[in-house]
């Protein structure tokens, strides 16, 4: 994958920021990081996400429909 690759970044069900980044761990833990979560309290989630005090963030790649 690329830096140009594109995430949503899922609470739960729900859709809550989608960015690009080189991976879905590194979006994830980018959002609770604009959030002001500190570094040190935030857990790594499985390959695609993020943990922060119970509340866990994981991105999915953004499907494109090609014409």
């Amino acid at each position: 994958m690329n830096s140009k690759t594109q995430f949503h970044v899922m609470s739960g069900r729900r859709v809550v920021a989608t960015r690009t980044g080189p991976s879905a761990r590194e979006v994830a833990l980018d959002y609770a990081r604009s959030l002001g979560y500190k570094r040190d309290e935030i857990i790594y989630y499985g390959l695609d996400g993020v943990c922060w005090r119970g509340a866990v963030y994981r991105a999915q790649l953004v499907e494109t429909n090609a014409a």
